[in-house]
C-alpha cells in the first residue's frame, strides 16, 4: 500500500528506487491486462447472449434421400481424337462430383462450345500451368 501512495504523488516517483519502479511498472501492467480480459469476456457473454436471442436455431431432422441414377444430358468439354476416353474421364468426374458410382451416371450427349476467351487470358493460363511443372 505504501507503493500506492507514493504513485499518487509525482512529486515522489523521483525519490522511488529501481526496485519500486520495476514493481510498480509490473502492477500497472497487470492491472491494465486484467482490465482488458475482463472487457473482452463481458463483450464475449454479450454477444454469445445477443446471438442466442436473435438467431433462432431450427431443429434438425433426419432426412431419408433415396438416389436415383444421375442422367447428364450434355457436358462441355474440348474435342480429343479419343472419345472412348474421354466419356471415361468424364463419366467418371460426374460420379466423383456427385458422389456416386459411375454406374450411376450415364453421359447421353458431350457438345463442345466454342472457346470466347482473348487469347492474353489463354496464354496467361498456359504460363501458369506450365510454371507449376
Amino acid at each position: 500500500m505504501d507503493l500506492i501512495n507514493k504513485l499518487s504523488d509525482p512529486a515522489l516517483l523521483e525519490t522511488m528506487t529501481v526496485g519500486d519502479k520495476l514493481t510498480a511498472g509490473l502492477m500497472v501492467t497487470l492491472i491494465g491486462m486484467t482490465i482488458t480480459v475482463l472487457a473482452l469476456l463481458i463483450l464475449w457473454g454479450a454477444i454469445v447472449v445477443m446471438t442466442k436471442l436473435i438467431v433462432k436455431q431450427p431443429k434438425q431432422a433426419v432426412q431419408v434421400v433415396k438416389h436415383e441414377p444421375a442422367t447428364v444430358k450434355s457436358v462441355v468439354v474440348e474435342e480429343t481424337e479419343d472419345n472412348d476416353e474421354l466419356i471415361a474421364v468424364i463419366t467418371a468426374a460426374i460420379a466423383a462430383s456427385l458422389k456416386t458410382s459411375i454406374h450411376n451416371v450415364v453421359v447421353k450427349n458431350i457438345v463442345r462450345i466454342p472457346d470466347e476467351t482473348p487469347a492474353w487470358a489463354s496464354k496467361g493460363r498456359v504460363d501458369q500451368m506450365n510454371a507449376r511443372f
